[in-house]
């Protein structure tokens, strides 16, 4: 059996897609998450085959579930479906370690064919996503550090010129405070800062403040 955990903040598609899946003879959902965070906790508890990631939850958005999960666990299949097929979610996303990438507007037969041949080790991607990195490829990339952060690690960041707090930050996205703790810590990360002055030193400098 290919063992499968699935994140996504809609309680009808994880129904539906589940049961789905339940139904084919080789593959079992063992646990559903409603956010990022759940997903994180679950997919370290369970170690599952395969993990189905939303991208656009609560609390935690699937790219950092996605990060944090590979961070800890690098052996992790993650899947991405979503409906999203903009450029700031499709690169960070495997950059974060998805391995393939699949639409909402996927057959539930087909998720369950990524499901198969992800496990044995391809990555399945939909055309517009192999289009899109390709034309990357052949794009002069810049050297930014910033173009690494997330649209969520973006406005932290601009809170965070405002001298803000993690508290405060907390009340104003109406996120948990220790998903602002992982943001922030992401940021001094992605930006190669130590402290949260360097980072909004950072931000001043690259003109990221209005």
């Amino acid at each position: 059996m290919i063992t499968v955990l699935f994140a996504d903040d809609h309680e009808m598609v994880r129904i539906g897609v589940s049961a789905y899946l339940t139904a084919q003879a080789d593959i079992e959902v063992i646990a559903e998450a409603s956010d990022g965070s759940e997903a994180v906790e679950l997919a370290l508890q369970h170690r599952p085959d395969i993990i189905l990631m939303d991208l656009v939850m609560k609390e935690m958005d699937g790219i950092e579930a996605t990060r944090l999960i590979v961070e800890q666990w690098p052996e992790a299949k993650i899947i991405i479906v979503t409906s999203f097929l903009d450029d700031e979610k499709v690169y960070p996303a495997l950059e974060a370690g998805a391995v393939s990438y699949m639409l909402k507007t996927s057959k539930a037969e087909e998720i369950a064919k990524a499901i198969r041949a992800t496990y044995k080790g391809q990555s399945i991607l939909e055309p517009e996503v192999t289009g899109k990195i390709m034309n990357k490829m052949r794009t002069p990339q810049s050297n930014h550090l910033y173009e690494q952060l997330t649209a969520r690690e973006m406005e932290i960041l601009l809170l965070m010129t405002e001298g803000k707090t993690n508290q405060e930050i907390s009340d104003q996205l109406f996120i948990a405070l220790k998903t602002v703790k992982v943001h922030v810590s992401n940021i001094l990360g992605k930006l190669e800062v130590h402290d949260r002055t360097q980072a909004v030193i950072y931000a001043f400098k690259h003109d990221l403040v209005n």
